[in-house]
């Protein structure tokens, strides 16, 4: 069977290894240039980190001094384990399913995010075949190493005059599909937090009992947190007021992920340290977080050091008082489709758009599909590539046509 083209294309931009912690970026910077020259839209690409570009694909409004619509997408994606994959990561084998109705689409970054990225420009696609316009100026934006923390990419790209450039009013980033039937609708998200409690104390034989030592002012740390975990997760299982269950965004998780000290098994070690991985709901007042962590570390002789804080908690109101929510409420609803509002589990790159002053949400249009993202066999199946597109065009039409 003829593969659709915007399955093939997808396909060729699955097959571009963009892996983290060596993406081939020059590769997906020229794929990008020739869609960009297929579709007649304006290209950029500027890199504020030699060999990481953000490359910017523009379609002009009618309109173009109302602020502008981003498209926001990121071109890196995680490291595989080959050797747990029934195809090679890079391949993106196009497999029939078992019933034969439809085909996976095997590739990594297949769910997280290259669908979005290129949803988007086959959704303009669509739209200028039908000889539409729209009102606002959209920008569809690529960005580097999103998945180590975007530092290099959408960090630095929204403190420059290019970005400044753009007048963005609105944005749409990545989300996560819904094994359910709604569509997850990110208005926000949990911010990191990465501790590491330091201890230092005295170092002697391990056969002597010795005052006053690093492991002794760690352990009762530890044990707070674990506490604080305890606590939090015991939140998490408590129904809503309204029996709905809490998720993930609702709460702060804190996970222990390293502890380093010693050099030998009868040597007392003059240091200790535990690090703790950190997520905080917006909800919480993110400075008053950090003081009690601080002062913690303070009552037990230690220091906590932070490793990645975020300090801005922002989300996006998803009400009239954002003026592109209704028409996005409005253009969901019209394809049947129920919409899941919630606190993104982990980070994005919306957090740098929101702290700008952007109103961002996250959404990958993705519904009964179980989360692969970051997983082995990461898929799509055809099936969401035609219908995510579909989706797009709905959504751009409304935002981008909101009245100045």
């Amino acid at each position: 069977m003829d593969v659709p083209g915007p399955v093939s294309r997808f396909i060729e931009y699955l097959r571009i290894k963009t892996v983290q912690p060596t993406p081939d970026y020059a590769a997906c910077r020229e794929h990008l240039r020739g869609q960009a020259r297929e579709l007649g839209l304006a290209f950029q690409a500027h890199e504020y980190v030699a060999g990481k570009p953000v490359v910017i694909l523009t379609w002009e409004g009618t309109e173009p001094a109302l602020p502008s619509i981003i498209l926001n997408s990121h071109t890196d994606v995680v490291p595989v384990f080959e050797e747990f994959w029934s195809h090679p990561p890079f391949e993106a084998a196009r497999v029939p399913t078992a019933d034969g109705s439809d085909y996976q689409i095997i590739a990594r970054g297949a769910q997280d995010m290259k669908i979005v990225g290129h949803c988007y420009l086959e959704a303009i696609r669509a739209m200028q075949q039908r000889g539409e316009r729209v009102r606002r100026t959209v920008h569809a934006v690529f960005v580097p190493d999103e998945e180590i923390g975007g530092h290099d990419g959408m960090a630095l790209f929204v403190g420059s005059p290019e970005f400044a450039a753009l007048n963005a009013g609105f944005a749409l980033d990545e989300g996560m599909a819904n094994p359910g039937d709604g569509l997850r609708v990110f208005y926000g998200e949990r911010a990191p937090c990465w501790v590491r409690f330091v201890a230092h104390g005295q170092t002697g034989h391990g056969s002597q009992f010795i005052d006053d030592t690093a492991a002794e002012k760690l352990v009762p740390i530890i044990d707070r947190m674990m506490e604080f975990r305890r606590e939090q997760l015991a939140a998490f299982r408590t129904p809503n007021a309204d029996g709905s269950a809490k998720t993930l965004g609702d709460v702060t998780t804190a996970n222990l992920t390293m502890l380093q000290s010693g050099v030998q098994h009868n040597v007392v070690p003059e240091s200790a340290s535990a690090s703790v991985d950190i997520r905080m709901t917006p909800s919480i007042d993110y400075q008053a977080f950090r003081r009690w962590l601080e002062d913690l570390a303070a009552e037990h002789g230690a220091q906590a050091e932070m490793v990645q804080f975020w300090e801005d908690n922002t989300v996006t109101p998803t009400d009239a008082s954002n003026p592109f929510w209704p028409a996005f409420e409005d253009a969901i609803a019209a394809q049947g489709i129920a919409i899941v509002r919630e606190i993104f589990p982990a980070a994005t790159d919306s957090r740098y758009l929101r702290r700008a002053g952007i109103p961002a949400l996250g959404v990958t249009p993705l519904r009964n599909t179980p989360i692969l993202l970051h997983d082995h066999n990461e898929y799509v199946l055809q099936s969401d590539v035609l219908a995510g597109i579909d989706f797009y065009t709905h959504v751009l039409a409304a935002v981008a046509n909101v009245p100045g």
